[in-house]
């Protein structure tokens, strides 16, 4: 069972590595790192590279794919090379996922039209514009798309696919293989949840998510 995990420049790490954790723990299970060219891939934020071990051309049949989020993604979903990979590839696989903003990589590649589907709460909206029908929950199957909501919602994307997979047996333990326990410290971890002005602040501070590219991949204000 091929399991490829898209990486791009700027992306977030724990969306990647959070399903990677679960997903590599599967039996039989073939994991890899995936870029438009074999190599380093920097993360969001600047202080962390991941190798991806194969080019686009060189994963042609994954049966599982996932596609991470970060600032990145504004650039990957203007057109290029991975979103005609993802079309490609979607036809022959057997689960196609995101995590966070992972989604509007999806959507831009024409994945997600009239589907439910979830992502990172501040860019909810965004998704909506993109042809989604955008549900707040943190996990959405629908079909054989998966969807997760923003960055620690793949690891419980990636046990809720663990669980179809392998059945609900090995995903718990994988899950206490890893000893997924959470227990925040905080009741902040939605907007819901958390008070307004930490909503607020977060949105100040987290203007990229959300924006849409223009013609040449540039980040504007959606």
């Amino acid at each position: 069972m091929e399991i490829a995990i898209v990486l791009y420049d700027r992306f977030t790490a724990l969306d990647a590595i959070g399903p990677y954790e679960v997903l590599s723990r599967l039996p039989g299970a073939e994991l890899y790192f995936v870029a438009t060219v074999p190599g380093p891939v920097m993360t969001d934020n600047g202080m962390l590279t991941v190798e991806a071990e194969r080019g686009i051309r060189d994963a042609e049949r994954p049966d599982i794919i996932v596609v991470p989020g970060g600032p990145g993604e504004v650039h990957v979903r203007a057109g290029g090379e991975v979103l005609e990979w993802l079309v490609r590839v979607h036809e022959t696989s057997t689960w196609t996922t995101s995590v966070c903003t992972g989604s509007l990589i999806l959507a831009a590649a024409g994945l997600l039209d009239g589907v439910r589907a979830t992502t990172h709460w501040l860019a909810r909206e965004q998704l909506e514009r993109l042809g989604a029908h955008v549900v707040p929950d943190r996990v959405v199957f629908e079909g054989k798309i998966v969807t997760a909501a923003g960055v620690s919602a793949g690891i419980d994307m990636g046990l809720a696919l663990a669980a179809k997979v392998a059945g609900d047996t090995v995903a718990q333990a994988i899950q206490l293989g890893i000893e997924y326990d959470p227990q925040p410290p905080f009741d902040s971890g939605a907007p819901e949840k958390a008070p307004p002005e930490v909503v607020e602040l977060l949105r100040s501070r987290s203007r990229h998510i959300g924006e849409t590219p223009d013609a040449a991949g540039t980040p504007t204000t959606a």
